[in-house]
């Protein structure tokens, strides 16, 4: 490309030769590194919703462990109390999920030059995301769960 440029006009400067390859690189690297920066700091947050949530769901079930060693006693299956403990973890999810779809809507103008290819209304990745967050909390639920449908009626009575 110099030489060619050279050879039609020798007083032309040439300064930074690229290929179109490398233009659109240099422009969409910057905004790549943002967004995958985004991504694993979203990662952390998911993880450390679980893992809150599953503190929180074995904090609420050691705490209602006379009541539940009631509920058995009184006739309760395991799978009753495994619904009950997940109805109250899902119920919890759902209210944190309306919450974070009202919070994301508001926050759709600050993420938008981020996005390529996508609209900052995308009705699937706010579905997506909201049943991905659900189902993380479900997960996180079930441990507490299965460990309250273990609660031995007379152990949990006597305790208190």
């Amino acid at each position: 490309m110099q030489r060619l440029v050279a050879r039609i006009d020798p007083e032309e400067p040439l300064h930074d030769l690229m290929t179109m390859n490398e233009i659109v690189e240099q422009q969409t690297s910057q905004t790549a590194t943002q967004a995958g920066l985004l991504s694993g700091l979203a990662a952390l947050a998911l993880i450390m919703a679980a893992v809150g949530t599953y503190g929180v769901m074995s904090y609420s079930v050691s705490q209602r462990s006379h009541e539940i060693g009631i509920r058995m006693a009184l006739g309760a299956h395991g799978g009753n109390i495994l619904s009950l403990i997940l109805g109250h973890g899902a119920r919890l999810a759902a209210a944190g999920v309306g919450i974070g779809i009202t919070a994301a809507f508001a926050g759709t103008r600050l993420m938008s030059p981020l996005l390529f290819g996508v609209s900052p209304f995308d009705a699937l990745t706010f579905i997506g995301v909201a049943l991905l967050l659900m189902f993380v909390a479900l997960a996180a639920c079930y441990f507490p769960a299965r460990h309250a449908m273990r609660v031995d009626p007379m152990v949990a009575l006597r305790f208190e």
